[in-house]
């Protein structure tokens, strides 16, 4: 009778076993994962919509533009709420990437600081005109309409016109990026991708204010 253990019960084989064990999952996943990939199309022009009461709307929008900007690829920027507040987007995009990304501040502040409907209509609607001629522009790759859901909220805009404009015209390869809360369900029900934003916990509730390079 030989003195030696089955291979299998020498002590501290177990980790061999194991990683076994991994890498043939992990090739059963890739070769799954392959698969579904084999049935994609090369692509299209997304309509992508962030909303949600939580923070990082603007902020992964923004990262998409950034990364836009790293591919070479033109990109443009219309801001429907934000108005005279600085942002670090804006200044850096203004700086050192105007050839990349055009960028449209078109906003007054929120609503509750121009205290006129009227105004904040007008300015909607000069930010949607601009946003259609960027759209409609197929050197842009994407555009984002940054808090567009804001004024589609207090209807500043018709939300009717949005979505027909998004549907016909929008041109086939370009991605349009509409964030800001309280997003209207007809803009859901066309997008290509919708993220809502949860918030669990927010600085802002505990009495802190917005900090440079976090909220803008």
């Amino acid at each position: 009778m030989s003195d030696e253990a089955p291979e299998n019960e020498i002590p501290g084989n177990e980790t061999g076993k194991d990683d076994a064990r991994h890498a043939e999952k992990m090739a059963k996943k890739k070769a799954a994962r392959d698969k579904i990939m084999a049935t994609k199309t090369d692509g299209k022009g997304l309509i992508i919509v962030h909303t949600g009461k939580g923070k990082g709307k603007s902020s992964s929008a923004f990262g998409m533009i950034f990364r836009h900007i790293a591919h070479g690829k033109p990109s443009a920027v219309v801001q429907f709420i934000k108005g005279a507040m600085w942002t670090g987007e804006r200044d850096l995009i203004e700086k050192h990437f105007s050839d990349l990304c055009q960028f449209h501040t078109m906003g007054e502040g929120f609503t509750w600081e121009t205290q006129d409907r009227a105004r904040d209509v007008a300015a909607a609607s000069a930010a949607w005109e601009k946003a259609k001629e960027l759209i409609r522009d197929e050197r842009n790759s994407m555009v984002l309409l940054d808090e567009i859901n804001i004024a589609l909220r207090y209807d500043y805009l018709d939300i009717n016109e949005v979505v027909e404009f998004l549907k016909t015209e929008k041109p086939a390869m370009t991605h349009v990026v509409l964030t800001g809360r309280n997003a209207k369900e007809e803009l859901i029900e066309i997008a290509d991708l919708v993220t809502e934003m949860e918030l669990i916990k927010h600085p802002f509730r505990s009495g802190i204010k917005g900090q440079p390079g976090v909220e803008f």
